[in-house]
């Protein structure tokens, strides 16, 4: 379970940075989070959906214990993110955007070292291992040194070292961008186990087709604040367009 109380964060701008924004933007700070409130129940898929820059990486990191919100507070797991943060770690698995791979190591040695980190027993990391790898098809090249492998077969290692210690709550934060079909319907196929091992899951992205294809629960994101927040039935009986792309931007626009 994750639960969002009145989220706030706020970043500083420097002299720099505001010079480099333009003679449009006069403040002295960013707020890239307002006041947001939602729960993420386990054996669900919540969609964070919001345009570029609308705050949802933001909120993920936070989720995640990257950040610290400047106001409001998260649970996850029913403990709080700043002061348990530990306790967070130990329950969450975060794929982010950038999957910051070692090149020199091979997805064998990548994936074993963080199964060490969360003091996997041999027995269940052979076990764990041997279910990823089937799913993601990572056999095929485990061996080979990380720094020569496409993005696709990258993201794929990213997502095995994501949940290889079978956290109870996961985090995508647009886990298939910029990725071929096949990855992508890979990726698309466990994030739906992870629903059926009744985890948490909060997935954001900016491709409408696969928000239908697994929403539970969506929030829609805009300059920070929620435009939409509730059941993906409940935006689908009050959609005034004929498609999902359509309402988002209808409702981006409106807000």
């Amino acid at each position: 379970m994750i639960v969002v109380d009145h989220v706030a964060k706020t970043f500083p701008v420097s002299r720099q940075q505001r010079r480099e924004m333009g003679p449009s933007f006069t403040g002295s700070r960013i707020d890239a989070v307002r006041g947001i409130s939602f729960t993420c129940a386990p054996g669900r898929i919540f969609t964070l959906l919001g345009p570029n820059g609308a705050g949802k990486t933001t909120m993920l990191r936070m989720i995640a214990t990257m950040l610290r919100p400047t106001g409001g507070s998260i649970t996850v797991g029913g403990f709080d993110v700043v002061r348990q943060a530990v306790e967070v770690r130990r329950r969450i698995g975060f794929l982010t955007g950038s999957t910051g791979l070692y090149d020199r190591l091979t997805p064998d040695e990548l994936i074993k070292y963080y199964a060490d980190l969360y003091g996997l027993e041999s027995r269940e990391f052979a076990q764990r291992k041997e279910e990823i790898y089937a799913l993601l098809g990572i056999g095929e090249f485990a061996g080979r040194r990380i720094g020569k492998l496409s993005s696709g077969m990258k993201q794929k290692v990213s997502l095995a070292r994501t949940i290889i210690h079978n956290p109870e709550v996961v985090v995508f934060d647009e886990p298939t961008a910029a990725l071929d079909v096949v990855t992508s319907r890979a990726i698309i196929q466990l994030i739906r186990q992870c629903r059926d091992e009744k985890k948490t899951v909060i997935f954001s992205t900016h491709r409408m087709g696969e928000v239908s294809l697994l929403s539970d629960d969506l929030a829609i994101i805009h300059k920070g604040g929620l435009i939409f927040n509730g059941t993906y039935r409940d935006f689908e009986n009050q959609m005034q367009t004929r498609s999902v792309e359509d309402e988002f931007v209808r409702l981006v626009e409106a807000a």
